[in-house]
C-alpha cells in the first residue's frame, strides 16, 4: 500500500488542479534516503518557472511532465502519498496527514506552489519512497523495467495463460512481481486470489485454465472498481476481503466464517492447495472437523514478500533492540579480570609434563614412548646426578 488505483487517484487529481499552471516555488526536503541522486537546491532549481503539462503513471509509479525536461518521479514505497491544499486526495492507511496537522507536513519531501496559489505535498512517513529528477523517466529503471500496467496495458487471455505456465513460482509472489504485471501489491493480489478461490501459495504453472479463466476476470474487476471509486475503500464493497485484512479482524465474508492461518514458505501443486483448501474448510473454531463443511477459509500468508504490517514490526522491533544494545553499552563497562601469565619455568614444567604424559590433544589417549625421548631423559638424569654429586664434595683448600 499505496498500489495502483491509489497512485492513480493522485494522478487524476493532479491532472484535474495542477495542469497548465506554472511552478512558482519548490521545496525539496534534505533528505538522501528519500531524494535520490539529486541535491534539494539542484531539484529545486529545475522545477521553478516550468509549467506542468500532464500527469502520468505506469504501475506504482507517477511522474509530471513539465514543458521541459527534467521531470519528478515519485515511487511511492510503502507510505508516499500526495496531497493538495484544500483539495480531497484519496487518504489511505499509514499514511494519511490529518486536516489539522501543520502544512506543508513535516513529513514533506517535495512542496511546489503554482502561480495561482495552489500548493501541492508528496509526504512520506515511512521514508521508503524514492523522489527522482529524470530527463526521461519511462525509458530508465525502475519504470523502464515494469512489466504491463495492470489497467492500461492489460494482458490478453492468451498471453495471461501462457504466461503463467512458464512460472514455477507461487501464484501470489508472482503476481506480485512487477515485472511481470505492474501495479499489484499485497491487497490487491489478496482480493483477486480470494475472489478467484485460488490458494495463494500454489504454482502458478499448475492452475487450471478455469481457474486462469477466473483470475484474470478477477484482476480485471477489482483494479477497475478501485480505480473507479478512487482508491475510497470506504466505497469498497462490503464482501471484499479487504476490509478484513488489514490487522486481521475476525468476521464473516457472505455468512461464511473467515480464518487467517500462516501458510509458511512453501508453493504447492494443484492437488496439495485442493487438499489444504479442503482441510482449512473442515477445520472449526474448536479445531473439531466435519460440523461445517461449507465454511470457506480465507488463506492470509504471514510470510508474504513485503507485508506492510510484518516490515513495519520488523523494522521498529530493530530499532528498539539496537537503542537497547547501545544503552547498555554506554551504562556498563565491565573490565575483563586481568589474564594470568605463567612464568617460563612453569610453561618449561608444563610443557615437559606434557612430554612425560604423551597426550596427544585429542581423546585424551597416551601414546607409547619414543625411545630416543627415553634415552633423553635418562642421560638428562644422570647428567643432574653427576652435577649434583659433585656440588657436595668438599672443596680443596689451595696452599
Amino acid at each position: 500500500m499505496p498500489e495502483l488505483p491509489e497512485v492513480e487517484a493522485a494522478r487524476r487529481a493532479v491532472e484535474e488542479h495542477c495542469l497548465g499552471k506554472r511552478i512558482k516555488k519548490a521545496i525539496i526536503a534534505n533528505d538522501p534516503k528519500v531524494i535520490d541522486g539529486v541535491s534539494s537546491s539542484d531539484f529545486e532549481s529545475s522545477l521553478v518557472g516550468k509549467t506542468v503539462i500532464s500527469a502520468l503513471r505506469k504501475g506504482k509509479n507517477l511522474w509530471l511532465q513539465l514543458d521541459s525536461p527534467p521531470f519528478p518521479s515519485f515511487q511511492f514505497g510503502m507510505a508516499g502519498a500526495i496531497y493538495i491544499k484544500g483539495v480531497a486526495v484519496t487518504k489511505y492507511k499509514r499514511s494519511a496527514i490529518n486536516d489539522s496537522d501543520e502544512w506543508p507536513s513535516k513529513y514533506s519531501k517535495l512542496f511546489i506552489e503554482l502561480d495561482d496559489g495552489l500548493e501541492l505535498s508528496f509526504t512520506d512517513k515511512r521514508r521508503f519512497a524514492k523522489v527522482r529528477l529524470l530527463k526521461d523517466p519511462g525509458s530508465v529503471p525502475p519504470i523502464s523495467e515494469l512489466g504491463p500496467d495492470a489497467l492500461l496495458e492489460p494482458m490478453k487471455f492468451d498471453e495471461f495463460y501462457e504466461s503463467l505456465h512458464k512460472k514455477k513460482m507461487g501464484i501470489k509472489a508472482l503476481l506480485l512481481d512487477q515485472s511481470f504485471i505492474s501495479g499489484i501489491g499485497n491487497w490487491i493480489a489478496d482480493e483477486v486470489l480470494y475472489q478467484a478461490r485460488i490458494h495463494p501459495l500454489q504454482t502458478a504453472c499448475s492452475l487450471s485454465k478455469e481457474s486462469c479463466v477466473t483470475l484474470h476476470k478477477c484482476i480485471k474487476e477489482v483494479i477497475q472498481y478501485a480505480v473507479q471509486v478512487d482508491a475510497e475503500c470506504s466505497h469498497f464493497p462490503l464482501e471484499w476481503l479487504f476490509h478484513f485484512r488489514w490487522g486481521k479482524k475476525p468476521g464473516t465474508v457472505n455468512g461464511k466464517k473467515i480464518d487467517f492461518i500462516a501458510a509458511g514458505g512453501r508453493k504447492l501443486s494443484g492437488g496439495q492447495a485442493v487438499k489444504a483448501a479442503g482441510a482449512l474448510q473442515r477445520k472449526t473454531p474448536n479445531g473439531k472437523k466435519g460440523e461445517d463443511d461449507d465454511e470457506d477459509e480465507v488463506e492470509d500468508d504471514a510470510n508474504e514478500a513485503g507485508s506492510e504490517e510484518e516490515e513495519e514490526e520488523e523494522e521498529e522491533e530493530a530499532t528498539r533492540k539496537a537503542k537497547s544494545k547501545r544503552e547498555l553499552k554506554s551504562r556498563v563497562h565491565v573490565k575483563k579480570p586481568p589474564t594470568k601469565q605463567k612464568s617460563k619455568a612453569s610453561h618449561e614444567n608444563d610443557n615437559a609434563a606434557a612430554d612425560d604424559n604423551g597426550d596427544d590433544g585429542k581423546d585424551g589417549k597416551q601414546k607409547p614412548r619414543r625411545a630416543t625421548s627415553d634415552k633423553q631423559a635418562k642421560a638428562k638424569r644422570e647428567s643432574n646426578k653427576k652435577a649434583t654429586n659433585n656440588s657436595r664434595k668438599p672443596k680443596k683448600k689451595v696452599k
